[in-house]
């Protein structure tokens, strides 16, 4: 879906952001970004859906070039949430504020209204009113309401930088499940985070970002399970994967850690 061909930027004041990356994001793959502060995840993010322009190598949406090709057109394929959602949302409702990016393509105020409440149903939104103003909404609730305005144009690839920065842990598990439903339904769905233990639980591939290079591509229990990888990198590993190898076994996430330690007991009931 998104195609990295040997792509570098660096921004004006002379950072040399992203240099020589190689990657490609796939339909129906959930995607952890992750890296030090720094690393590059964000400018590669914004090089994802045209609103930065590489300058050496391409950038291919759905076979489209970024570098030719308007933001407005990119967006029906891609979307990108930031990291504050509060500043996406500007409308006085949270019907105009979905609706806002369909309005300004012409589309019938019929097919709109299916459309946005469709959206703020897949983000678990559907049992507010249209009516509701945004700022009434919890900061959690933005969030999703910030995803359903780029989810109503039906892109194929949703890109999140950093959702959930100020969420408890409740929330998060709420977002990341609503994440996990996108991506069952055949979209890529591509996550800028710092938190680990949920990439464990719900991701399917890892990508490293250090110093604007990807240093590591992989499957998440393979690259999430490289205890030896992520402390040399400066990666604080998972408590499931440090009491996995203390008990010798191999488990990234609660479940599984539970699933071999029920196993275990068995083993040796008999």
């Amino acid at each position: 879906m998104i195609a990295f061909e040997n792509v570098s930027y660096t921004y004006p004041e002379g950072v040399r952001a992203i240099k020589g990356v190689t990657l490609t994001l796939r339909d129906g793959e959930f995607v952890g970004l992750i890296g030090h502060s720094g690393a590059g995840k964000t400018t590669l993010a914004k090089l994802a859906v045209g609103l930065l322009k590489p300058q050496e190598g391409r950038v291919l949406v759905d076979g489209l070039d970024t570098r030719r090709v308007p933001v407005s057109d990119l967006a029906r394929h891609v979307g990108y949430v930031f990291q504050n959602p509060e500043l996406m949302i500007f409308s006085r409702t949270i019907y105009d504020e979905v609706a806002f990016a369909l309005r300004n393509l012409g589309v019938p105020e019929g097919e709109i209204r299916g459309r946005v409440v469709r959206a703020l149903e897949q983000v678990d939104l559907g049992d507010k009113p249209l009516d509701t103003p945004p700022y009434a909404l919890s900061f959690g609730e933005k969030h999703r309401l910030a995803i359903a305005s780029v989810l109503v144009m039906e892109p194929r690839t949703i890109i999140l930088d950093e959702p959930t920065t100020g969420l408890d842990y409740g929330r998060c598990l709420k977002l990341f499940e609503i994440l996990k439903r996108l991506r069952d339904e055949g979209r890529a769905v591509v996550l800028i985070t710092h938190d680990i233990d949920l990439l464990a639980r719900y991701a399917d591939r890892i990508v490293v970002l250090e110093g604007g290079r990807v240093v590591r591509d992989g499957p998440v229990r393979e690259v999430l399970g490289d205890l030896e990888f992520l402390e040399g990198h400066g990666f604080i590993p998972t408590q499931v994967l440090l009491l996995a190898r203390e008990l010798g076994l191999d488990a990234i996430t609660p479940s599984e850690l539970a699933e071999k330690l029920c196993s275990r007991n068995i083993r040796s009931s008999s």
